[in-house]
């Protein structure tokens, strides 16, 4: 393969991550889960109710992420996988168009969410996997690093853009003080509610290069289906888990700190429009920043991946994330760190500015780390499956955050202790580490 063709691929590659990112960044963070806490009006209810939908969501993609990648190992085409996951991320985002405050239908709307979300994971899964074909193991973390990195310039791109155009605040205006293009109706909150529409759009228009591009490189005799093969093979590598304790041990931790991580991002828009009373426009900075911080971290983080390995990189996001959230609890309209400050003080949103910043960088660069110690770890002959397996590690528990937080939030009736729980599964993520090797177990790779 010519060093041309090489380039277009890995390009191709990135920009799947570049056409996926909005889902997180607009749908899920920072547009239209601070659109729901306002339409329910009730920010500690607001936080519950997205818990429990997240949470369900979060368990069909457990039990199915592991399921489809043995099959995609035992049928291969693992590009037209991603052509089926990404209709499905489509229509769940075009969904989202109808939720209009007057005429709010909660159960469709956390359907058509849901729809969006389990397409986006799982065409990640398959994505992921092809990671370990771009290039050498030593240049993989600098590859995933820098796709991460892409992939926030994404985010950064669509959320200036719905700020800036389309995203109405309190007055009916954008970021700059026009109207919503196109004359959406800010009353009915039409420009906040094209953000679904918007993330599909975009989706479509940025997955060509990825489709262009991009050739699946797997080899397989095997044309059709075979699901008994398919889980057959995955209930012999579930099984021999235990005798590969390494794997084992980085499911485990990822599962719990990457649950975390996504806990910060789904109600930090949530938890910022519920706590310090930010509107849109507020929280829309705060991404922003997040999303610069997290785009300049994820690429350094590559490069400290490819001199130092993921493990180290992985430990230390992971010990500055802890910090933050513990941080996080303690920033109020009445209070920052303990200290008093007046009602009218802006010190509550310059510190929880700068957390924000903090969480971008060290969620970009973790993340980046994370799906490079998986390629390290898992078998080279089974790598969707071993993605599949990483999916329902960050899935497996991805419903204990969310209801974690909505059931700590309903108990205590406060939003700033609903999110103590995230502490507890970033150390828990930590102290498995310990048993991960920084290379795994496999000498093939």
């Amino acid at each position: 393969m010519s060093e041309i063709a090489v380039k277009k691929r890995i390009w191709g590659w990135f920009f799947f991550d570049f056409a996926s990112q909005p889902y997180n960044t607009l749908l899920l963070t920072f547009i239209f889960g601070p659109y729901i806490a306002t339409v329910i009006g009730d920010g500690t209810k607001a936080q519950s109710v997205w818990g429990f939908g997240i949470g369900a969501a979060g368990i069909v993609i457990a039990i199915l992420a592991p399921i489809l990648g043995a099959i995609a190992d035992n049928s291969g085409n693992r590009i037209r996988w991603i052509w089926l996951f990404s209709v499905m991320y489509v229509a769940g985002a075009f969904g989202i168009w109808w939720s209009a405050p007057d005429d709010f239908n909660l159960y469709f709307v956390l359907f058509s969410f849901a729809i969006g979300l389990i397409g986006m994971e799982f065409a990640t899964i398959f994505t992921n996997s092809m990671l370990p074909d771009l290039g050498p193991k030593e240049e993989i973390g600098k590859i995933s690093g820098s796709g991460w990195a892409f992939g926030y310039v994404g985010g950064l791109i669509t959320l200036i853009i719905m700020l800036a155009l389309f995203a109405e605040n309190g007055e009916g205006k954008t970021m700059l003080a026009i109207d919503p293009l196109f004359g959406l109706d800010a009353d009915q909150r039409e420009g906040t509610r094209f953000v679904g529409p918007f993330s599909a759009i975009w989706y479509m228009v940025f997955m060509f290069p990825f489709f262009w591009w991009v050739r699946d490189t797997k080899k397989t005799e095997l044309t059709r289906l075979k699901v008994t093969n398919a889980l057959s093979d995955l209930g012999k590598t579930l099984k021999a888990l235990p005798s590969t304790p390494s794997l084992f041990a980085y499911l485990a931790s990822s599962m719990f700190y990457r649950d975390a991580l996504n806990g910060i991002y789904v109600f930090g828009g949530i938890y910022a429009a519920g706590v310090l009373g930010w509107t849109n426009t507020d929280i829309g900075i705060f991404g922003i920043i997040a999303i610069i911080t997290g785009a300049i971290f994820a690429w350094i983080g590559g490069r400290a991946d490819h001199h130092f390995g993921p493990k180290p990189v992985i430990k230390v996001c992971i010990l500055i994330l802890t910090a933050v959230s513990i941080m996080i609890v303690f920033v109020s309209r009445e209070a920052v760190l303990w200290i008093t400050v007046d009602q009218n003080s802006a010190l509550p949103d310059q510190v929880f500015y700068i957390l924000g910043a903090i969480i971008g960088a060290a969620g970009g660069a973790v993340q980046a780390a994370s799906r490079t110690m998986m390629v390290r770890q898992a078998n080279p002959d089974r790598m969707t499956e071993a993605f599949g397996l990483y999916t329902l590690a960050g899935k497996a528990t991805s419903f204990i955050a969310p209801l974690a937080i909505g059931i700590a939030t309903a108990v205590s009736h406060s939003q700033r202790l609903g999110i103590t729980p995230l502490i507890g599964l970033f150390l828990i993520g930590l102290i498995l580490l310990i048993w991960v090797k920084p290379n795994g177990e496999h000498d093939t790779l």
